[in-house]
């Protein structure tokens, strides 16, 4: 592991991040079963979360591609050499956190587990604490203005920012 890292800690990542929340959510539901929709919804609902996984299987891949373009790990532990803001990083500075996002958001309204909605808010909280601003101030470390510049431009989550 590199000591130039946002993230030095094996469980500094997303899985662990929005997976342990996501599998307490399963127990509860199997405890406490929680549901959101019945009836004519049913199928919108499912439709929606169909939609959710796949869009958020998307950005992954296309933000792994992305990264795997420009020679950037993924995985905590190691030195960012570049600020990739091509491709999907060209409307979201954080595409792997928003795919996991989507996907769970897709996973609830298809199997109408209202409980992984509701841990859902506390898995946002923490990868703004404990992954979005660490790599967050390690970047404008690093890179200074260019990083700055990225982030002027565009969301954390989604899209560009006017440039008036």
């Amino acid at each position: 592991m590199s000591t130039d890292a946002a993230h030095k800690s094996l469980w500094q990542t997303s899985e662990v991040i929005f997976g342990i929340p996501f599998l307490a959510a399963i127990a509860l539901h199997l405890i406490v079963p929680l549901r959101l929709f019945r009836g004519f919804l049913t199928i919108v609902l499912i439709a929606a979360g169909v939609m959710f996984f796949i869009v958020g299987v998307v950005l992954i891949i296309l933000a792994r591609r992305e990264f795997a373009r420009y020679g950037q790990y993924t995985d905590p532990g190691h030195s960012t050499t570049n600020i990739v803001t091509t491709g999907v990083f060209s409307f979201s500075r954080n595409p792997l956190y928003l795919g996991v996002v989507s996907i769970l958001i897709g996973i609830a309204l298809a199997f109408n587990l209202v409980w992984v909605l509701v841990f859902l808010i506390p898995s946002l909280i923490a990868c703004h604490y404990i992954l979005i601003a660490p790599e967050e101030r390690y970047l404008t470390t690093k890179f200074g203005e260019e990083y700055r510049a990225y982030a002027a431009s565009v969301r954390r989550w989604l899209g560009r920012r006017s440039q008036r």
